[in-house]
């Protein structure tokens, strides 16, 4: 696929209007990560979403806003887990935008897995892998624990718990949530800010739950 007939100007714009460098390197990975998301969708159907524009505001645009909330909020992260990633949103935006962390994608079904590792191989993201797991199934610890409407989140935090340390956050990113939902993890774990998110392009309500330890 010739990613130059993807919305490669829409992107930049995008960016710009996030406040993150439209730098060219950027800019490639990510129009080629679109690319291989169109082709292996067709095949292995890892989106509903088929559509280049909508991919790109739905997808791409809606994981880059949290990149700047991310830096902000948790300078000092280094590793990321991205629970339920599917085809690796966020995950494969945090890579390419943040070389520094080092993300670990993690869902149920294999072929989603496979994408991600073969995106990582094709967009040469040393940062970047994913496993195939059920997250109660994984080990080790990580600084930050993302999703994507993975599921409520008392579930996100009961499955995740274990993989925490003392400092680890919980950035969960939501269309939007309700006190009841919030006070479902109080016992849990604590919300320490729910920050509403501007996706370019998106008329819809977008939101970070941001949770620590208590």
């Amino acid at each position: 696929m010739n990613i130059h007939s993807l919305p490669t100007q829409e992107l930049s714009l995008g960016l710009l209007a996030l406040g993150l460098p439209a730098e060219h390197h950027n800019l490639e990975r990510l129009m080629g990560y679109l690319a291989l998301l169109q082709k292996w969708n067709k095949t292995y159907n890892l989106t509903a979403i088929r559509d280049p524009d909508l991919m790109l505001t739905h997808h791409l645009l809606d994981s880059l806003s949290i990149v700047n909330p991310l830096l902000q909020t948790c300078p000092d992260v280094v590793s990321v887990l991205d629970v339920g990633s599917g085809a690796g949103l966020p995950g494969v935006v945090l890579a390419v935008m943040c070389p520094h962390l080092m993300v670990t994608c993690v869902d149920a079904v294999g072929k989603k897995v496979a994408f991600v590792n073969q995106v990582a191989l094709s967009l040469r993201l040393s940062n970047l892998k994913a496993v195939h797991s059920r997250v109660e199934s994984m080990s080790g610890t990580f600084d930050l624990i993302t999703s994507r409407a993975f599921s409520s989140l008392e579930d996100f935090v009961r499955c995740s718990m274990p993989l925490s340390h003392e400092q680890t956050k919980w950035l969960a990113m939501k269309a939007q949530v309700c006190d009841e939902e919030l006070k479902s993890v109080a016992g849990l774990t604590q919300v320490f800010h729910v920050e509403p998110l501007s996706v370019p392009g998106m008329d819809a309500k977008r939101c970070i739950v941001w949770m620590r330890n208590l």
